[in-house]
């Protein structure tokens, strides 16, 4: 995406990076680029710490732990592109909105936003589906029935998904001049912005 979007970007923030493994491939194609590492989680920021290193990558810069909604007070540079895989889908609506509107005001002009997001579906019924599919593939994956049930109670408890129309109204409100889904399966889907 960010390939067909844009030439190499000088600044790439990743927010709520975990482990590092999409800037460790993102860093191959992008030999240019320098990274900027972000993540709530002390630990995670470790794990990306010395995933990176033991690859040899150079161009990165990691912040202590903040969250997305307080990347503003940290950040020294203007990233042209935003990326927030599987982190926003854990805040709540007030939450939500403020870490996409903070990574909004981060970006530079003509920017691109993405982020990957556990969705809700549009009904009750189709909830219930998702949930009991996600069961399914967790049983077959070999996985107790303890730790399949306290999964499925993840849903709105640890986890807080909206609709995809819901996503793309967000971007829209924010400001993004451009809101597309990217992609969508089962319970998550992708979406990009362009400031």
């Amino acid at each position: 995406l960010v390939r067909s979007l844009k030439n190499a970007p000088q600044y790439w923030l990743d927010t709520g990076c975990g482990t590092g493994s999409l800037i460790a491939r993102a860093v191959s194609i992008f030999p240019t680029t320098h990274f900027l590492l972000a993540d709530p989680s002390a630990e995670m920021l470790v794990q990306a710490k010395q995933q990176l290193h033991a690859s040899g990558v150079q161009n990165v810069t990691f912040y202590e732990p903040t969250a997305s909604q307080r990347l503003s007070a940290v950040l020294d540079h203007t990233p042209e592109v935003i990326t927030a895989i599987q982190s926003h889908h854990y805040l709540n609506a007030d939450g939500r909105q403020q870490a996409t509107c903070a990574c909004y005001h981060l970006l530079a002009k003509d920017g691109v936003y993405v982020t990957f997001e556990n969705i809700q579906p549009d009904t009750e019924f189709g909830v219930e589906v998702a949930l009991n599919r996600w069961m399914h593939y967790q049983r077959a994956q070999g996985r107790s029935e303890h730790v399949v049930q306290e999964h499925r109670q993840r849903y709105n408890h640890n986890y807080f998904p909206i609709t995809v129309a819901q996503h793309l109204a967000l971007l829209k409100t924010i400001g993004f001049r451009i809101a597309e889904l990217l992609w969508y399966s089962q319970m998550q889907a992708g979406f990009y912005a362009i400031k």
